[in-house]
């Protein structure tokens, strides 16, 4: 096989993949050896103590205690001795890790406990909280109490979740080409990666549109805008950004972000120093009056937590006061540590914005003929069905058989139940695009006109053209039928552009997904498998500046009792779309607008379980539409969504 060209000249400009992160938890793999805690005053004992004394863990600061000296030999002004809480401790072989500025800031931040004669360095779990997923993702593991299937091969969301996080950044493309359920697209979508999905069936294609429109996905905090600038400040503690932003997606979320705090990190935060020196000047005063009360000689780490019932009020004030600011300085360090240290983002983790609701952006879904197959045995040659001696496959119903077959028992189906041609015969006819004809009455059963229907029928899995209708239009009139009715899966868009031949109308009716299951299908003639969901009608209005409007008639209808097509109004039509400069490969939605049966402000509050801001809502529920500049290419395309999901779109030119 010969790779295409295009190929060829592939380039791989870079690659890379983001480590997952998992959340370490006391005990467990990644955190064996954190068996310490204290609680909100700086108390400090053991997981087991505070067990026994009834603290749950969650409730504490989960620490271990390190080495906080190094083998390297001393030299130079390298530190061998330290004081700590009014005990000396000394390195008699190698030295500290950090120097003496250095050992302060971590005695100020509280970060130094001693084992019998030996300084220790703490480290808190939350000083990196997370460790990296190994190969193996034992977490994905689908129970039977997982989430619901829609599709029999659908892959676990989990799954998709961590290799598009893993791989992509927002705004990047995701190419899945085995569609199924549309996981990948789903999830995909929700993380703000653009995707293209492709699979041979439309009923899995028509499962994964459902699934994909019909969720709801987080808004996540854009960094190129201005409620990101300012999150972004707030987590980082910094000033806002000032530089102007375009909501430009590339640019990635804002993100929740884990510190890695170090030793080294802490040994380097002059901030310690300030915020040390502020709250002393507070908390020395008190511990001296404190000690001229009582007449005692606390130092700062000997000042109990407990206060004594026989002390007077004054020196229980004072004690209170003391631990609040105390604790409080304790605080303010902490914070300023966090602030300070590296950190890692956690990509699965974005900031939403709670206030927002987010629905599947703009997509199309489009249809190619497949290539032809030829089946091949085992020693690759070709197999011959005329010669197969067990070719018990060539008698099975072919697919022409089973769409008239389907087709003669339930009819045609329109936008009115009144309109429904039903057929009172439906016969093979030898055609060459033609297959069938169709019998009905136009007018009423007893006094009508019996009219002939030429019947055409696109393929299985593939999309039905212009020139294909205009060659059965042109065979139906030779024939001298009186309509030609195509029975197709997918019509390319320029196929919408031809209603009439001569005098031969042409109907064009959707074949429902379900008719790829026929053989299990069950077909009691009361499905809408079948179904012509008429032509736009619509209007283009003059609008200020050059610019142009549309306007929303309603569809182009035929009528089989009267054998005319007649524009029906607009409420016949559920929501409608406008691609305001159609490039003639796909419908990209620019304007969207909803008219929808009853009460739709009401189903779409109840359905997205949010607010609508009602003033918002009524630009949309119009059935004109903004202005909007003439398009480049002199082509506008208008798609409607009738009230059962069935759509016709359409393309005008703009002058």
């Amino acid at each position: 096989m010969h790779a295409p060209e295009a190929l060829k000249t592939l380039k791989i400009t870079h690659s890379f993949a983001r480590r997952p992160f998992q959340i370490k938890q006391p005990g467990e793999e990644g955190a064996t050896q954190y068996a310490f805690a204290e609680d909100g005053t700086g108390t400090r004992r053991t997981l087991a103590e505070w067990d026994s004394a009834g603290v749950q863990s969650s409730s504490l600061h989960v620490f271990s205690h390190d080495n906080i000296t190094s083998q390297r030999p001393a030299q130079g002004d390298d530190v061998r001795e330290f004081a700590y809480e009014g005990k000396r401790f000394e390195v008699k072989k190698g030295t500290f890790k950090t120097d003496s500025v250095g050992l302060q800031r971590l005695s100020s931040a509280k970060r130094m406990i001693f084992i019998g004669n030996t300084l220790r360095y703490v480290r808190f779990l939350n000083d990196f909280r997370i460790f990296p997923y190994s190969n193996l993702w034992t977490d994905t593991t689908i129970s039977g109490f997982a989430e619901a299937k829609v599709y029999v091969v659908q892959t676990n969301t989990k799954v998709a979740e961590r290799c598009i996080l893993m791989a992509t950044d927002p705004g990047d493309l995701v190419l899945d080409p085995t569609c199924g359920s549309g996981t990948t697209a789903m999830v995909a979508e929700q993380w703000g990666r653009r995707w293209i999905t492709i699979d041979t069936s439309r009923v899995a294609l028509a499962l994964a549109r459902a699934r994909i429109m019909g969720a709801r996905y987080p808004y996540y905090l854009l960094a190129d805008s201005r409620d990101g600038q300012l999150k972004e400040a707030e987590v980082t503690r910094a000033a806002p950004s000032s530089q102007p932003v375009h909501g430009n997606i590339r640019h990635g979320f804002v993100y929740e972000r884990v510190p890695h705090v170090t030793l080294k990190s802490i040994a380097n935060n002059a901030e310690i120093d300030v915020t040390w020196d502020k709250w002393q000047a507070k908390l020395e005063p008190v511990r001296e009056k404190l000690n001229a009360v009582l007449k005692k000689t606390w130092q700062e780490w000997g000042i109990p937590r407990e206060v004594d019932p026989k002390w007077p009020d004054a020196a229980k004030k004072m004690h209170a006061d003391w631990w609040q600011a105390r604790i409080a300085r304790q605080q303010e360090i902490d914070k300023s540590i966090a602030a300070k240290a590296e950190f890692e983002c956690l990509y699965d983790k974005p900031y939403d914005d709670k206030k927002k609701v987010r629905v599947a952006g703009p997509f199309t879904v489009e249809s190619l003929s497949p290539h032809r197959v030829l089946g091949v045995d085992e020693n690759d040659e070709l197999i011959d069905a005329v010669k197969e001696p067990n070719a018990e496959y060539l008698a099975k119903q072919t697919f022409s058989q089973m769409i008239l077959e389907n087709l003669k028992v339930a009819g045609v189906q329109q936008a009115h139940k009144e309109d429904k041609i039903t057929f009172t015969g439906l016969t093979p006819w030898p055609g060459e695009l033609v297959c069938a004809e169709g019998r009905y009455i136009e007018g009423n059963a007893e006094a009508g006109t019996e009219k002939r229907a030429a019947i055409f029928i696109g393929p299985e899995f593939g999309t039905v053209t212009r020139p294909d209708l205009v060659a059965a239009a042109r065979e139906a009139g030779d024939a001298d039928f009186d309509v030609l009715i195509a029975c197709a899966f997918n019509y390319e868009a320029h196929a919408t552009e031809f209603a009439k031949l001569g005098r031969i109308p042409v109907l064009k009716a959707r074949m429902n997904a379900d008719l790829h299951m026929a053989d299990d299908l069950k077909n009691t003639g009361k499905g809408n498998l079948f179904v012509i969901f008429g032509e736009p009608d619509i209007t283009v209005l003059p609008a200020e500046d050059g610019k142009v409007k549309v306007k929303v008639n309603g569809v182009d209808v035929f009528h089989p009792q009267t054998g005319e097509v007649r524009s029906d109004g607009p409420e016949g039509i559920a929501c409608w779309f406008i691609d305001t400069d159609y490039n003639e490969e796909s419908f990209f939605v620019r304007h969207a607008y909803f008219l929808g049966a009853n009460d739709p402000y009401s189903a779409l509050k109840t359905t997205l379980k949010a607010e609508i801001n009602e003033d918002a809502w009524h630009t949309l529920n119009s059935d004109t539409s903004r202005a909007f500049a003439k398009p480049k290419s002199g082509r506008i395309a208008v798609k409607v969504i009738n009230h059962l999901g069935d759509e016709v779109m359409k393309v005008f030119r703009v002058n």
